[in-house]
């Protein structure tokens, strides 16, 4: 069925929030997936209208608290293993919370429909206040990395989730508007997370980064119970699918892993066997009736097929800017740490600049941003790939802002294709999908980079030697994926959003 077409009747979904919060008026299906072409751009006030002020910010507060817990957490890192004398564990941190943070989310939905979103939203929002607490308090790095995995599944939730609350809480023509704000958020956390981090790293007292995430976490909580309908429960009909899960949570264990191993053919073998796994997932979770992915979803032939793809690909080719420039741009351009990271930073503000920009744009230039974004991010990999090895810390800027925009284009757009299609049933599992898709991606994109950079000597260090074909290695084995992209968004823009197949 199409998402034009999606319902044979009108049903309404109820949406009072009850109390001082204000209310969100009874919104009809119809009008949260197709907006009326005649009434143009609604604009930022009437996105704030009838009650969803309050419910966006509580979208945006989840967003902030898993973007800037993973942003500050990487900073504080050495200042963890030095206090707990973990540093031969710092990459099981990042893989620990990156297999929580994967799984979780694409379980989200199967969460919200089990106990509702309000309780679901609740849940998640405690146990990251769990995970934070854990870490805090840990004595050693066991405890650490087991608080670690525990906040990465229950920020996966919370990113799941969200997606969830905006497909049910929010009409499809405001979601580029609140997609291009979730990404503005990011961008804040990109430039306040180091800032941060450093604040607490210098004066000692890295276990306080974890308790102010923990209230953040508990805050989250109560927001939900008072800003989420209890009206939006429950679906008794969708069953966990634990084995998908199981393959899911073994091949983003095994592709985190990859990418910080040494061992050149352990990673690539734990790499390879990442992806099969990934690929085992996919086939039996289309085997069920209902499973974790919308059964078109998981099959490049279908549009939404496309839509899941172009984010997996666009994901994987951009995890590598992050991960290496910083390093390299310290040893070329002989910047420090934090300089560097606020160089690279630029890539998320552009991102957030070129969705808020394009937010208002009609449905023509949506399809069209749908396929400049994703050209954008392969010029800007290759344009990545050539002038970091230089030290042109102007090439790497301009790069970097190319590579972010081209996110920036298109993201919200995909987005709201994909949300689009689906009718009451299967918009929770098609939402939260969403982060599913670009997190698997992103975990593929940093093993096959780091395979590449560590055969180019990355891991002993860099040099005048090794500089350029580090470059070529972790900046080049991202075009690929850009390239695959752009063909999935092509086809995506072709279909329409009225031909997304769900």
């Amino acid at each position: 069925m199409t998402g034009g077409e999606s319902l044979g009747r009108r049903s309404e979904i109820p949406l009072d929030l009850g109390g001082a919060c204000g209310c969100i008026r009874t919104m009809s299906v119809d009008a949260a997936i197709a907006p009326d072409p005649r009434q143009g751009d609604p604009g930022w006030a009437d996105l704030l209208a009838e009650g969803r002020a309050p419910v966006l910010g509580l979208v945006l507060l989840g967003s902030w608290v898993v973007a800037a817990d993973s942003l500050v957490t990487a900073t504080i890192m050495p200042s963890v293993g030095a206090a707990l004398e973990g540093f031969a564990w710092f990459g099981w941190a990042a893989s620990g919370f990156m297999t929580g943070l994967v799984v979780a989310t694409a379980s989200s939905s199967w969460l919200a429909e089990r106990i509702g979103l309000r309780a679901a939203m609740m849940l998640a929002g405690a146990g990251f206040a769990i995970g934070c607490a854990l870490s805090a308090a840990a004595p050693g790095i066991g405890l650490f990395l087991a608080g670690r995995f525990v906040q990465g599944c229950a920020a996966g939730w919370v990113i799941g989730l969200i997606y969830v609350a905006l497909a049910i809480l929010f009409p499809q023509r405001h979601l580029p508007r609140v997609f291009a704000l979730l990404t503005s958020i990011w961008g804040i956390a990109t430039f306040a997370g180091p800032l941060v981090g450093g604040l607490f790293a210098d004066a000692g007292a890295w276990r306080g980064v974890f308790w102010m995430f923990a209230a953040q976490g508990l805050a989250f909580a109560l927001a939900s119970f008072l800003l989420v309908p209890a009206s939006t429960a429950r679906g008794a009909s969708f069953t966990l699918p634990v084995s998908a899960l199981l393959l899911l949570a073994c091949g983003i264990g095994a592709l985190a892993t990859a990418g910080i191993t040494a061992s050149l053919p352990l990673a690539a073998m734990l790499a390879l066997g990442g992806t099969a796994l990934l690929v085992a997932a996919l086939a039996v979770d289309r085997a069920r009736p209902n499973g974790l992915l919308p059964r078109e979803g998981a099959d490049p032939a279908f549009p939404l097929g496309s839509a899941y793809l172009a984010y997996f690909c666009m994901t994987a080719a951009g995890t590598a800017f992050t991960l290496y420039a910083p390093a390299m741009l310290q040893y070329r351009a002989g910047l420090s740490a934090l300089e560097a990271g606020y160089a690279v930073a630029v890539e998320a503000l552009a991102w957030t600049a070129a969705a808020l920009a394009v937010a208002g744009s009609g449905e023509a230039w949506r399809s069209r941003f749908i396929v400049l974004g994703p050209a954008a991010i392969l010029a800007g990999t290759i344009a990545i790939t050539f002038v970091t090895a230089g030290g042109s810390l102007p090439g790497v800027v301009g790069a970097g802002a190319l590579l972010g925009a081209g996110f920036g284009l298109c993201s919200s757009f995909i987005s709201q294709r994909v949300i689009g299609a689906f009718d009451d049933a299967g918009r929770p599992r098609g939402s939260s999908a969403i982060s599913a898709a670009r997190n698997s991606g992103g975990a593929l994109g940093a093993a096959v980079a780091a395979i590449a950079a560590n055969a180019a000597g990355f891991g002993a260090g860099l040099s005048d030697a090794n500089i350029a074909p580090v470059a070529w290695g972790a900046f080049g084995s991202g075009v690929p994926f850009a390239a695959a992209s752009l063909l999935f968004a092509i086809r995506l823009a072709r279909a329409g959003p009225a031909h997304v197949q769900a």
